[in-house]
């Protein structure tokens, strides 16, 4: 593996992940509510419940290799530690949803909806990233 980026090299890298997950995100949320005019809050809870799949899959699979340089190997470990990831985003993802429930609420339109997400988005992926480093990635070293 390449070597590990310090300070503000690993803010970039773990800012520029969360954008590459948000737009996953965002990107299959639309996939969802696609031809849903007006959207209701069922369809945009099944969005969000997608949105946030995607987003956690993505966020894992470059956060594990290029944040934490974790080389946990094996089918029952690398799921523990996938739950343990999942865990820790619970939390993360009660702020992210929150956030774009309510400024979806507040203007009902999609933009507004949008700007709540990558608001929650952003201030869930600060957080997650010091509950991963301390909780689910130690073993590896994590990231200082």
């Amino acid at each position: 593996m390449s070597a590990r980026p310090s300070g503000a090299a690993l803010v970039l890298r773990y800012a520029g992940f969360a954008v590459v997950a948000t737009l996953a995100n965002l990107g299959a949320q639309r996939l969802v509510l696609a031809g849903a005019d007006p959207v209701g809050m069922q369809r945009l809870v099944l969005a969000m419940a997608v949105g946030t799949a995607v987003g956690l899959v993505v966020k894992y699979l470059l956060d594990k290799r290029w944040i934490f340089y974790d080389a946990t190997t094996g089918a029952r470990a690398q799921g523990a530690q996938f739950a343990l990831y999942s865990a820790m985003g619970l939390v993360t993802t009660a702020i992210f949803w929150v956030t774009e429930t309510a400024f979806w609420m507040v203007w009902g339109t999609d933009a507004a909806r949008e700007i709540g997400a990558v608001l929650g988005l952003s201030l869930g992926y600060v957080t997650k990233y010091l509950l991963d480093r301390r909780y689910v990635f130690r073993a590896a070293g994590g990231a200082a």
